[in-house]
């Protein structure tokens, strides 16, 4: 596999006739415009489903929004006993936002941050960093987590917006339905059915920095029970500035996909579904690497990583009764990134789960799951994996009862999950949750929940050489960093409580307060001495290991609010406090142990959210968000201010202007010392969008 760097200083002019690969920027683009004329021009119009805006329903309907992350049921959200928060395509569309990332940064006890142009930071509850290893995600229930950092590769989870139905987020454990890695948060982004997106969708914009995106659609029927679409989607991102000295951060991208949906209805008892996604594309990587035993540290460079994947998802269900239900989904992932590692994985995962009614009181879903995955890599000096290829397998089946203690009023829910994984073996990670409904407007809930983070295989089989030094004698003296094969799950018991009330007919609230106990989170370690022969010169080499020595307890509470001060005007701010506290145990010797309270996560955080419907068709809105400082890091606290404007001139066409980042013409968000990914300054931006609906 090719990799192509450049000098971190390099000018433009060099970096295009150094790096051939840019020149498929234009051609990218040219396939996008063919595709977008060809759907516009040639296949039979039938005008777009409208999207229903939720902002006009009353807050009480939207209390009854259903979720089914929770409990892989459909639950009303006012009786969910879990700090779940939803994002409706109305707030979507009244964010401005352009990706994901952006989206989730309205989410109360979310912390969103951007390390640069490609790279994001996303946890829920603490412990922040560019793989995330605390926060599962998840894509219509099949998991997107990246089992070698133990993480998301947000760059590529870059689906068209308009066909998001709602992402329903999760912020507490979930391990007792979806298993390991579900520790602080859950993420699962929902897209709309096919029958919900019929008819032609263009749409097109650029600006200052989203130098030029747009999404070509088509729905439409193959007979009297099947439904489909089609889409292509393209990105061009400019960079931003180096942290350090202001200038190009080399961290500019681009990307093109296309994808389906097929909805069926088989008979009148079984639906099928299938859905597949294809991408391409090249981003800069601004990085570092170690060029040979003798190097002090870590240079900066800047490579050119071309990224590729897809995946396929097939779910067929089955209604027995309306007391009965079955489903079973099939999924197959593919991806390759000639980065620093160089990786290329695949996966195919398949579950199946039972609901059914027991009686009168009992809810009971139960379920199967089974997952392998297979990962070539080809590494480096600076970084590798031993063995460079490995084959993992994990089995998993997981049982909940959801009881009516007092109908329509008390419920208690009891599960758990049990999970082989291929490192460490058999894991339980049992759940209860009460939920009390004293009226209609109201409901308090409570849950214990133990959950556990399997390692990745970072956590295990990676080696980082890090710099060398003169040793005695004049022998080199490597710093490594080393994975350890007998690393533990790190684990967390977690305390919750919640309340959430429709105060009056224009005023609700959600609030949720949590007490996590972790054990045996990752450490660093030095050990002994000892000696390698190659790669040249032969050197000693001082390692650092991975080790399990580390316990903490984190707290705090998150409350968000829904108020229409007027029909046309709709406020939701949120807020979150939290406070983190680790202690290192006796055994260990690491003195990069962040102290206690001085975490990569901010101590409180707010989101101030406004929509406006003014006549003639516009719309205004405006978002604020502030995030405290990070101490360790350096980073000062900061406020986000969003705002669009847009004109809907009839039901099909709308305009919209977005401006994003106003505040400030430049900012740090996030540093990740952990990880090689260098950091550039947000940038001020604003772009123009067009969308038409035919």
């Amino acid at each position: 596999m090719e990799q192509r760097c450049r000098p971190a200083g390099s000018a433009a002019r060099a970096r295009h006739q150094d790096c051939p690969g840019r020149r498929a920027l234009p051609q990218a683009a040219k396939t996008f415009l063919r595709l977008a004329i060809l759907m516009a021009v040639a296949l039979p119009a039938r005008p777009q489903q409208k999207t229903e805006d939720l902002t006009n329903k009353s807050l009480e309907d939207l209390m009854n929004i259903e979720v089914t992350s929770v409990s892989k049921t459909e639950q009303k959200l006012s009786r969910t006993a879990s700090a779940v928060f939803v994002i409706t395509q109305g707030d979507i569309q009244h964010s401005g936002a352009t990706n994901i990332p952006d989206l989730l940064r309205m989410v109360p006890g979310l912390d969103v941050a951007q390390i640069n142009s490609n790279t994001w930071a996303i946890t829920a509850r603490g412990f922040n960093g560019q793989f995330s290893k605390e926060l599962l995600v998840m894509l219509d229930g099949r998991t997107v987590y990246v089992p070698t950092f133990g993480g998301v590769f947000w760059d590529v989870l870059d689906l068209p917006l308009e066909n998001i139905d709602r992402i329903e987020v999760i912020r507490g454990p979930g391990g007792a339905i979806w298993g390991a890695n579900a520790v602080n948060g859950i993420i699962n982004i929902i897209t709309k059915k096919a029958s919900e997106t019929g008819g032609a969708l263009l749409s097109a914009g650029g600006g200052t920095y989203e130098q030029g995106f747009g999404t070509a659609q088509y729905g439409g029927k193959l007979g009297s029970k099947t439904d489909y679409r089609v889409y292509t989607r393209y990105l061009n991102r400019d960079h931003l500035p180096d942290a350090a000295t202001g200038k190009n951060g080399h961290d500019d991208w681009h990307t093109l996909r296309g994808g389906f949906r097929i909805d069926s209805s088989l008979s009148s008892k079984d639906t099928w579904m299938v859905q597949g996604d294809v991408y391409t594309g090249q981003e800069g990587n601004p990085t570092t690497f170690l060029p040979s035993v003798t190097s002090p540290a870590q240079l900066d460079t800047v490579m050119l990583v071309d990224l590729s994947g897809g995946f396929l998802q097939s779910v067929w269900n089955h209604v027995y009764s309306t007391r009965s239900d079955t489903s079973l989904q099939i999924s197959f992932d593919r991806y390759r990134r000639n980065d620093r590692l160089g990786e290329d994985r695949s996966t195919v995962n398949a579950d199946f789960q039972h609901h059914f009614l027991w009686g009168e009181r009992h809810k009971v879903v139960w379920g199967l799951g089974y997952r392998f995955s297979t990962s070539d890599t080809m590494g480096n000096f600076s970084v590798s994996l031993n063995p460079a290829n490995l084959n993992t397998q994990t089995f998993s089946g997981f049982f909940q009862d959801e009881i009516s203690l007092i109908p329509d009023r008390v419920y208690f829910t009891l599960g758990t999950k049990i999970e082989r994984d291929y490192f460490t073996g058999f894991v339980a990670m049992p759940s209860a949750r009460v939920a009390w409904s004293p009226t209609g407007r109201q409901m308090f809930w409570a849950a214990v929940s133990k959950a556990d983070r399997t390692p990745a295989t970072d956590d295990t089989h990676l080696r980082v050489n890090l710099g060398g030094f003169p040793g005695s004698r004049g022998t080199p003296v490597l710093l490594s960093l080393f994975g350890n094969p007998h690393f533990k799950n790190e684990g967390v018991i977690a305390y919750e409580a919640g309340f959430r009330r429709t105060v009056f007919d224009n005023l609700s609230f959600d609030f949720a307060a949590y007490y996590n106990s972790y054990t045996d989170q990752q450490t660093t370690e030095p050990g002994t001495l000892f000696f390698e022969g190659a790669p040249a010169p032969p050197h000693m080499v001082l390692p650092l290991t991975y080790q399990n020595l580390m316990h903490g307890e984190t707290l705090g509470f998150e409350i968000a609010a829904n108020w229409k001060p007027a029909r046309r005007w709709t406020l939701s701010p949120g807020f979150a406090l939290e406070r983190i506290h680790l202690h290192t145990e006796a055994a260990s010797k690491d003195t990069s142990t962040v102290p206690d309270e001085e975490t990569d996560s901010p101590r409180q955080s707010a989101q101030l959210r406004s929509h406006l419907d003014l006549p003639r068709g516009l719309s205004w809105d405006a978002s604020g968000y502030f995030v405290d400082r990070l101490k360790i890091l350096g980073i000062p606290a900061y406020t986000r201010l969003d705002t669009q404007l847009t004109w809907r001139w009839s039901e099909q066409i709308s305009f919209s202007i977005v401006g994003q980042d106003l505040l400030r013409d430049h900012h740090l968000e996030f540093i990740d010392a952990k990880s090689a990914a260098r950091t550039t300054q947000i940038k001020r931006r604003a772009y123009a969008k067009l969308a038409w609906q035919f």
